[in-house]
């Protein structure tokens, strides 16, 4: 038995220096395809929703602070996060546009369905 295990390592181990790139190549691929490449196109789309801040829009932050824009400056964002109530946070920690659903709200009344007959 322990012969067969000899004679395989051999085998393997007499493989093409071009193979051993070529493997190597599809590896690197696959390690761009699935994490570099997804994660630049989420900054990217980061990037345009921090230029695209106005006042009025309803955001929330990375801490999971609900809110709307008061004031948009270069660094900073002035967030009402409740009447009279305003809080000063980096652009940077804005991590969502538009109405979110809050946990425990009473969601949206369901479509009925019409009967058929």
């Amino acid at each position: 038995m322990a012969d067969s295990f000899l004679i395989l390592a051999q085998a393997g181990a007499g493989g093409s220096p071009l193979g051993t790139f070529g493997f190597l190549a599809v590896l690197v691929a696959i390690m761009y395809f699935v994490m570099i490449r997804p994660q630049q196109k989420q900054l990217k789309e980061h990037r345009n929703l921090l230029a695209g801040l106005k006042k009025g829009d309803d955001v929330v932050t990375s801490g999971g602070i609900l809110g709307r824009i008061h004031q948009v400056d270069d660094s900073t964002v002035t967030l009402e996060i409740a009447s009279g109530v305003r809080v000063r946070v980096l652009k940077t920690a804005v991590s969502a546009k538009g109405t979110v659903p809050v946990a425990g709200a009473p969601a949206a009344a369901p479509a009925e369905k019409k009967e058929e007959k």
